[in-house]
């Protein structure tokens, strides 16, 4: 407790100082949005069929002498995180708190979920963790990136804070008070796998993150070397907000197709952010399929029933679909973002992949990293 009185009176003079300069903790430096971002392009090793290794055992289980003989000599590490500023980690962290539902969903993945202490906020609204760790949902709000707490985060006593790159001004200062604060930036794949290396770094889970890399790098392999010689349908993928809110070619989610064995319609847009056009448009590019983002606004049976779209040939043919968010948003760039694309192949393919097939990978892929069976729930 006198360690917390200590870090709350340390803050409390902190944020002071910063009332004074007029900066926030909070003042965000990169506003884009994670699960609209763009990514480029990222070739695969080939390998004949997808398979992945089990990540080693739990951080929840009793660490052996010998265990902790290897973390002692692993740390002190120095790791440079995704703002490029080096944070030199002394000991193993026992204490996590993440600010991000990107990154809480990696340390589930890599079996730190025992020791998180605190995660962003409206983890009740995220499947992933009632499905894979049920108890991270009573665990403390540090906020969002808004309005994130940065006096409550203190006061967990964290050894290592995990935050988006838009909270910086807040990771300077709990730097500041003494706790390593590691900022990430998942936008797009390459900067994915970056983070995942980091965290990897910071929490000694290496083996665990190379298991969840090859399993995404198997994938997508497979899929390449699956569909090398099909034709490739149009497909138009319309936006969380609207349906006239689409991805262009610089975008993660237009790699997505092209990795599903599909062509994206809205190609020829050059935008790094989700672009707005209008239903002629839509009518003029006359896609085969038409996909709704998974956590999108609108229904495919309101798409369906669009009298603005009675002549499109995906509303004609119904192959109007939405990418499923049971767990989570595989429209993102987040660690089970392969999923997308093995889904939507399953749509624009079926001819290659069975229904079965499809389901087997997904469950494959949450069984291993996140201890469930997808099609059971």
């Amino acid at each position: 407790m006198k360690r917390i009185y200590a870090l709350l009176l340390a803050l409390s003079m902190v944020l002071s100082l910063g009332a004074c300069s007029g900066q926030t903790a909070n003042s965000p430096s990169n506003p884009s949005s994670s699960s609209e971002t763009s990514a480029p392009e990222v070739s695969a090793p080939e390998v004949s069929a997808p398979e992945v290794s089990s990540p080693e055992a739990s951080s929840s289980d009793e660490p052996s002498s010998e265990a902790s003989s290897e973390a002692s000599a692993y740390y002190p590490v120095t790791v440079t995180d995704q703002a490029g500023r080096e944070v030199t980690i002394e000991d193993e962290p026992q204490k996590l708190v993440s600010g991000y539902y990107i990154s809480t969903s990696l340390l589930i993945a890599l079996g730190l979920e025992e020791k998180l202490v605190g995660i962003e906020a409206k983890a009740a609204s995220r499947p992933i963790y009632s499905l894979s760790a049920p108890d991270l949902i009573e665990l403390p709000s540090v906020g969002s990136a808004k309005e994130f707490d940065l006096e409550g985060c203190a006061a967990l006593e964290p050894d290592l804070v995990i935050l988006p790159l838009k909270l910086q001004s807040a990771a300077e200062t709990l730097s500041g008070l003494g706790i390593d604060t590691i900022l990430v930036n998942p936008e797009n794949q390459e900067l994915l796998t970056e983070m995942i290396g980091l965290i990897a770094s910071a929490t000694h889970r290496e083996d665990a993150a190379q298991s969840l890399l090859d399993f995404t790098s198997s994938e997508t392999s497979y899929l390449t070397e699956s569909l090398a010689n099909v034709q490739t349908p149009s497909v138009y993928l319309a936006g969380n907000s609207s349906l006239l809110s689409t991805a262009g070619d610089a975008m993660y989610q237009s790699d997505l197709i092209r990795l599903a064995g599909g062509e994206n319609v809205a190609s020829e847009i050059t935008d790094s952010y989700w672009a707005e056009i209008s239903y002629e448009q839509l009518l003029a590019w006359d896609p085969a399929y038409i996909i709704l983002a998974s956590d999108a606004s609108y229904t495919v049976d309101d798409v369906l029933s669009d009298p603005n779209l009675s002549s499109c040939q995906a509303v004609v043919n119904k192959s109007v679909y939405q990418i499923p968010g049971n767990a989570e948003a595989w429209d993102s760039p987040v660690p089970s973002g392969i999923l997308g694309a093995v889904w939507l192949s399953g749509i624009l393919h079926p001819e290659v992949f069975s229904e079965e097939e499809i389901l087997s990978q997904i469950d494959t892929y949450y069984e291993t990293f996140y201890g469930f069976t997808y099609s059971e729930n």
